[in-house]
């Protein structure tokens, strides 16, 4: 029995130790690193250092030579509320209605309105559209002058007045109450009210001195410039917990601008202050590198500025402009609508507008393509500017039931023996297919991959696309699809590769790469330059200078006259193009109308295309695209101040 109990004793320490070399164990050894680490962070500050994000600028070198950001960081303010600290609700709620949402509420409402009466014009308008010259112009005259006296008579003033006062008192009825129900919440530590809230609104807050409302600051991406650029410049937002650039040149260069994060790393006493100690660690951030845009802030201005007039004057849906250097492939100006403010990126209920259209959209580009067409005859020596050829206004092609016909065969039927300048003063598609089969399909499928479409032009952009041109990379090309791709149908282009295109031909013959950032500058001063890139040779630059002549003689004779210059040679082509029907075969009543052209024709210092999408009270590209890409070589050539050329 004594045994027993000694043994039994013996049993239980045995057991205790081995317990305690198992625990041992599993501490020191097992679960090293979990403790090491439970006591690094009692025992260590570890913060990370974050960069500040790399500025974007444009610039005006041709004015005061000054850079100005378009993508910058600012401290803004988050305005939020203490509820159980907020004495009355509905005082307050009512204050924070004054200094946030009224003078929004206001102009929203007179939006509004505008919008209405911009309809209500269009839809009258619309009626018109069978009718042509003096008698349309007579129509719309009438249309307007009872405009003009509806909104001058002194009824509809004080009926408006009353109709804006009710719109206003209901919305501002709206947010005070979502306020109040915010401020109500007694048990609630933290309610948010404004964010990103600027310097001069935060005073006005402060100023009231309300218990229960305050405020942190917060470093957030800003857009001074606000629309102007938004597709070019993307935004920075949101990728779960991480910001990120989307879009644009945010997307593109996100590592580049983003810099690196740094840490800092230190021990802390028995009181938990820092310390002072050999193995503190520090790593500065790396802030992010500045981009210098190519784009001309004047330029870019007044480009998004006509272009917008032009969308709302026709009725259009939406437009691009881009304008570029042909001897560089800089771009000056690219600007599309509808656009977004960046700044606001999340109130945008469709991420399609974020898309850039210049480079994400491609379309039949219709007759501007015919431009291509005659580029790549030249070139093989097989036509010349006066080669002719009859004009019967149809043309039937092998394979195909039906005769292919130029656009206006139902008001002039043919031609008769033309040459090929008229073909493009006319924009005769018989022409244009007349062309492409003197050179062959196959030659004439070479030349159009040789000036980029059908693949990205490489444009420091995110989302850019490459257009399709299948119907002419088969190997046994069929005869109608080479027949319409002479005249821009059954092929899809981008702007971009469009006026990077023509911008071949102004400039000699040979392909740019274009490009929209000058400089890369980074932390340590080092600055990456952007070189001009010649991609190849296209065409000869005989070929190059006979189309330039042929393209100056469509604005001079042909459909593009108002495309022109009082004082210079201007080289361009028209293009209106049926856009194809999305729910059956065959194309809709819809059209997009561009104008590409350059200038001045015998030392072109721009290349620009225009692009109105489905304007409404317009047939063809002559009256839409044109006139606006006059206004704005207009102002280029002012800009620049180059002398005229003739009287």
């Amino acid at each position: 029995m004594k045994n027993n109990r000694i043994n039994l004793v013996i049993a239980i320490i045995f057991l205790l130790g081995a317990l305690i070399l198992y625990r041992l164990y599993d501490l020191q050894i097992k679960k090293y690193d979990l403790y090491v680490a439970l006591a690094s962070s009692q025992h260590v500050a570890y913060n990370k250092l974050q960069p500040k994000r790399g500025r974007i600028f444009i610039q005006d070198s041709y004015g005061e030579g000054k850079l100005y950001p378009i993508a910058t960081n600012k401290d803004f303010a988050l305005v939020y509320a203490v509820p159980r600290d907020i004495q009355n609700p509905i005082e307050v709620a009512k204050k924070l209605y004054e200094i946030f949402n009224k003078e929004e509420v206001e102009k929203e409402v007179d939006e509004l309105f505008v919008q209405e009466d911009r309809n209500t014009m269009n839809k009258k308008i619309e009626i018109l559209k069978d009718l042509n010259g003096k008698e349309r112009e007579e129509k719309e005259k009438e249309i307007l002058a009872d405009y003009n006296r509806m909104i001058n008579d002194e009824e509809f003033k004080e009926f408006r007045k009353i109709k804006r006062e009710a719109e206003i008192n209901l919305r501002k009825e709206k947010i005070i109450n979502e306020y109040i129900k915010k401020l109500s919440k007694r048990n609630d530590p933290y309610e948010p009210i404004a964010k990103k809230v600027d310097k001069e609104t935060l005073n006005k807050v402060i100023n009231l001195n309300i218990p229960g409302i305050k405020f942190m600051t917060e470093t957030y991406r800003f857009y001074p410039e606000r629309n102007i650029g938004a597709h070019i410049i993307g935004f920075v937002g949101y990728d779960g917990n991480k910001k990120r650039g989307f879009y644009g040149l945010e997307g593109f260069f996100d590592e580049e601008l983003r810099g690196k994060i740094g840490i800092i790393k230190a021990e802390r006493d028995a009181n938990r202050y820092l310390t002072i100690v050999s193995d503190r660690e520090f790593q500065k951030a790396i802030d992010g590198s500045d981009l210098i845009l190519t784009i001309e802030r004047p330029i870019q201005f007044e480009a998004c500025r006509k272009l917008e007039e032009a969308i709302i004057k026709h009725g259009a849906e939406g437009g691009t402009v881009i304008i570029m250097d042909p001897n560089t492939g800089a771009i000056l100006a690219m600007c599309s609508w509808p656009d977004y403010d960046p700044n606001n990126y999340s109130e945008e209920e469709d991420s399609a507008i974020f898309n850039n259209p210049a480079i994400f959209y491609p379309y039949e580009p219709g007759s501007v393509f015919k431009t291509i067409t005659m580029a790549a005859a030249l070139d093989a020596g097989v036509i010349g500017p006066n080669s002719t050829y009859e004009d019967k206004g149809y043309v039937n092609i092998e394979g195909w039931p039906k005769p292919i016909k130029n656009s206006d065969f139902e008001t002039h039927g043919g031609w008769g023996v033309v040459d090929m300048n008229a073909v493009l003063e006319k924009s005769l598609n018989t022409g244009s297919i007349y062309a492409m089969n003197k050179v062959g399909a196959n030659v004439f499928a070479d030349y159009v991959k040789k000036f980029g479409f059908g693949e990205k032009t490489g444009i420091e952009l995110e989302t850019e696309a490459a257009g399709n041109i299948y119907n002419l990379l088969r190997k046994k090309i069929r005869p109608i699809d080479a027949a319409v791709a002479s005249f821009g149908q059954g092929i899809t282009v981008t702007p971009l590769q469009l006026v990077t295109a023509y911008a071949a031909i102004a400039n000699g013959g040979i392909l740019m790469k274009p490009y929209l950032v000058k400089e890369i500058i980074h932390t340590d001063g080092k600055k990456d330059i952007t070189t001009p890139k010649q991609i190849r040779r296209v065409i000869s630059e005989k070929a190059a200078l006979m189309l330039a002549g042929m393209l100056t003689n469509v604005i001079e004779k042909g459909h593009g006259k108002r495309a022109g210059v009082e004082g210079y040679y201007i080289a361009g082509k028209t293009g209106t193009a049926q856009v194809p029907d999305k729910n059956k075969r065959g194309y809709s009543d819809k059209t997009i109308h561009t104008f590409v052209g350059f200038g001045p024709t015998d030392d072109p210092r721009f290349v620009m295309l225009v692009k109105l999408d489905d304007p409404k009270d317009v047939r063809f590209s002559a009256s839409s695209a044109a006139p606006l890409f006059g206004e704005l070589a207009k102002f280029l050539l002012t800009y620049w101040q180059i002398p005229k050329e003739r009287d």
